[in-house]
């Protein structure tokens, strides 16, 4: 009895590994060169076409009716199922990096709206390179890098002058709406940390 079920354990393993779809309706084949394998009947009650595209009366490659089919139908689930390396833009028209910075108050030709354009840098900016160059290293997958100061944050009271700015737009694939002041120590650390992106600004 052992030595009849190893066997019928060996032919079933054969032929679950030798079998590969034909290029006639109905037939199989196996490795070039080698003998023909028994064509597998049709599994009752399938549809003309399966997830495979196969053709009416052959059997689907995901079928758990044909050999290794219930393997194959995992493998293509798992491959489904796979996240992407990088999240996609949360809007179709948030694919570029581009953002329009407005600063007021700071003065000496520094005040006024500016467009920056990253990857490759351009627009009205002027320093695109180095403003694009410093939001790169800025950025952190998780992190926002345009986030306000936490409610929470304990911040010395110096005034750092009236200097106000709104960056808006696109970054890294995320809309961007963000405002900077230097009305105490954290604003004025969160408005140095993006400069050149912002100008430098005195009190």
């Amino acid at each position: 009895m052992l030595r009849r079920l190893l066997l019928t354990a060996a032919v079933s393993a054969t032929a679950a590994l030798s079998w590969v779809p034909g290029a006639a309706a109905g037939t199989f084949f196996d490795a070039p060169g080698a003998t023909p394998v028994v064509p597998v009947a049709p599994v009752p009650g399938a549809s003309a076409s399966g997830p495979d595209g196969g053709s009416a009366g052959r059997p689907s490659l995901f079928s758990a009716g044909t050999p290794g089919g219930a393997a194959r139908a995992a493998l293509a689930a798992y491959g489904l199922a796979r996240p992407a390396l990088m999240p996609p833009p949360a809007r179709p028209e948030d694919s570029s990096d581009r953002l329009t910075v407005t600063v007021t108050g700071v003065g000496g030709g520094a005040d006024g709206t500016f467009e920056l354009v990253c990857h490759p840098a351009g627009g009205t900016h002027p320093h695109p390179a180095e403003a694009c160059d410093r939001l790169d290293r800025m950025t952190t997958w998780g992190k926002d890098t345009f986030a306000p100061v936490p409610p929470d944050a304990l911040c010395t009271m110096v005034y750092g002058g009236p200097a106000t700015a709104h960056v808006t737009g696109t970054w890294a694939g995320r809309p961007v709406d963000a405002r900077y002041d230097r009305a105490n120590g954290c604003e004025i650390s969160r408005w140095n940390a993006l400069v050149p992106v912002l100008p430098a600004a005195r009190p």
